[in-house]
């Protein structure tokens, strides 16, 4: 029934994915035997002893034996599943020690990961196949939840906590990872690319970040990155206000500043905005921009401040 796990489940993208589906159908399996067969025995009885004039009625009767079994049956049966569902938990459970280590860091309305050497990216994560890799979660607002439905990993991300979960990603491409857990008014937008790359690839990106910006333009690397990095959620491109500036038609303009400054939206300014948010805070919004000190490289920089700068 190969077909149906395919209709009804997303494609497996882990080492135990393929344990965890073999559960999940055993148990609709069982659940539509058993369905079927009670419903089933239900209708043959409403059948079999209906009222028709005449007949005598079915005398009642006590019978220990089939108590015992209908009892003892699915108690021995729910005994099972239970001991069967924490040994898959047990395995999945603890990182083994060579697992590659990545922090996540769970904000509205993005997601932050961090590599061991340092490296941070936001909004997507890539990975090499066929090695195990451990995320360490926490939340730096609110409840989150961090869900990758093609690794068959879900796990809470909790303010002042850390949540973990590992997985072998087995599947070479793009995956989608979300946040299962309704945390505000970004939380549909709170999504992350998760890349499965062979050993070399990942070793190249790694060491270059890449070469997707050479594809585009500045202003279409901008774009990417606007959407990408979530620029979106809080910086509208239609002059609608949201908790941070519109970008639409902003550049060159003299913005007025909490205490009475202003300042000219230029390139330093725009550069500072991103890596130092808090150092100039437009008048009328709070200062809740997060850093992206560390998770701009340069040609993302550049590319945002040439799509800021198209924005007329």
């Amino acid at each position: 029934m190969e077909w149906l796990r395919s209709a009804l489940l997303p494609p497996q993208g882990s080492a135990f994915a393929g344990e965890i589906d073999f559960v999940y159908m055993f148990i609709l399996w069982l659940s539509i035997v058993l369905f079927v067969g009670i419903v089933g025995a239900e209708l043959y009885f409403v059948w079999r002893y209906r009222y028709v004039p005449g007949r005598p009625t079915p005398h009642q009767t006590h019978n220990t034996k089939l108590e015992i079994i209908w009892s003892v049956l699915p108690l021995l049966l729910c005994v099972g599943l239970f001991f069967w569902g924490i040994d898959g938990y047990m395995k999945f459970a603890v990182a083994p020690g060579d697992a590659m280590e990545v922090q996540v860091t769970a904000k509205k309305w993005l997601w932050q990961f961090e590599y061991p050497d340092g490296t941070r990216t936001v909004n997507e994560v890539h990975l090499p196949a066929d090695k195990p890799v451990h995320f360490v979660m926490t939340s730096e607002d609110v409840l989150h939840d961090f869900y990758v439905p093609d690794m068959r990993v879900k796990r809470d991300v909790i303010p002042n906590r850390y949540s973990e979960i590992w997985f072998t990603p087995t599947a070479l491409g793009e995956h989608v990872s979300t946040c299962a857990e309704y945390c505000g008014k970004g939380h549909s937008d709170m999504h992350a690319k998760v890349f499965v790359e062979t050993k070399e690839k990942y070793e190249e990106w790694m060491a270059t970040g890449g070469d997707e910006w050479m594809k585009h333009t500045p202003e279409e690397w901008g774009k990417i990155q606007y959407e990408q990095k979530g620029c979106a959620t809080c910086h509208s491109l239609d002059g609608a206000k949201s908790k941070g500036p519109s970008w639409k038609g902003i550049w060159g303009k003299m913005e007025k500043l909490q205490g009475g400054k202003t300042v000219l939206v230029d390139e330093a300014y725009v550069r500072e905005s991103m890596l130092q948010p808090q150092a100039k805070v437009v008048e009328g919004f709070e200062p809740v921009m997060p850093t992206f000190q560390g998770l701009l490289r340069e040609n993302e920089i550049r590319g945002l401040v040439a799509f800021i700068k198209s924005l007329k």
